[in-house]
């Protein structure tokens, strides 16, 4: 089994950043693709983010791009969210996922392709 374990959530002011990351452990972790999402207050879990792990695609929600960022280290099996800019709106839950299969690019702003997901670490952002 795979274990995610997210961190780095907290409270911000509109304007501020936080690293969120997402730590694989467990059996021998081999993902095809990590995953962001989030779920705001009285929402639906909504796709943030989504990288390769070899590299060649990154996919981001309109809401997000231009502020946030995914990155990888594969020597620590572990991806990252930066996220700059921060809005009142961003304040969610955010969750990490992995996908080990390899499906077309777009498939990833699902929850389906996706077969291991995080507890989830809230990010507050007060106006």
């Amino acid at each position: 089994q795979v274990q995610l374990a997210e961190s780095g959530g907290g409270l911000v002011q509109a304007g501020g950043s936080l690293r969120l990351s997402c730590a694989a452990s467990g059996r021998t972790f081999r993902s095809y693709a990590m995953g962001w999402f989030r779920q705001g207050p009285r929402k639906e879990r909504e796709f943030v983010g989504a990288i390769r792990w070899s590299g060649g695609w990154q996919y981001y929600a309109d809401s997000v791009k231009g502020r946030f960022t995914i990155s990888g280290d594969n020597a620590k099996n572990t991806v990252y969210l930066q996220m700059n800019s921060l809005k009142p709106e961003d304040t969610a839950v955010y969750y990490c996922a992995a996908a080990e299969g390899n499906y077309s690019g777009t498939s990833y702003w699902r929850a389906g392709p996706y077969d291991y997901w995080g507890q989830g670490t809230q990010v507050t952002v007060s106006s």
